[in-house]
């Protein structure tokens, strides 16, 4: 069993008065394309981190059984706590976890699935994808890093625990950067 935490509640600092999350992208709000595709894929079951404006991102959401919500009262103080919030619901019967940024519309089922497979072949750590030299969201984890992210703070994300145990890390290559792309500019949305 894999579990998924998709982090959604940042505070879209760099959109002035605009929540991006809600943002329509190609005629849905920009947090349902990355979620859709985690709906589809192998992950058994997706902790929502919520935080800035929880309930208008909550009612745009798409439905799913595998869907769980959390609210990260202290979502003001970085990725790191929502990740926290998230982890804290990841059951210790879990092979492990991928953690997914709601802000990334260009994640396809398949690359979570190629996570999912990795995983749960016990063989790593860490299973980051993998453009050229370039590292990128989502990443996942074996349940035995859990322990690793207690001590995170403020903007230290999943990308962080990457560096860190990069000798542990399974590189799943894709075939385009453009996965990495994550939307924080009214541009992005062009």
């Amino acid at each position: 069993m894999v579990s998924a935490i998709f982090l959604a509640a940042g505070q879209s600092k760099r959109l002035i008065k605009e929540n991006k999350l809600t943002k329509i992208f190609k005629k849905k709000p920009l947090i349902n394309h990355s979620l859709n595709s985690l709906v589809k894929s192998k992950v058994s079951n997706i902790y929502v981190v919520l935080g800035h404006e929880k309930n208008n991102v909550k009612k745009i959401l798409i439905n799913s059984k595998k869907i769980s919500f959390i609210f990260n009262k202290n979502f003001r103080k970085g990725i790191s706590t929502s990740i926290k919030c998230g982890l804290n619901k990841i059951s210790k019967k879990n092979k492990g976890f991928i953690i997914v940024q709601s802000d990334m519309p260009f994640i396809k089922t398949n690359h979570i699935n190629r996570i999912c497979s990795s995983i749960k072949k016990k063989n790593h750590l860490v299973h980051a994808l993998r453009f050229k030299n370039r590292v990128g969201n989502p990443i996942g984890f074996d349940i035995s890093v859990l322990s690793k992210f207690r001590k995170i703070k403020g903007e230290y994300g999943a990308k962080f625990m990457v560096k860190k145990l990069k000798k542990k890390t399974n590189f799943i290559k894709v075939s385009s950067s453009k996965i990495f792309k994550d939307f924080d500019l009214k541009k992005d949305f062009n």
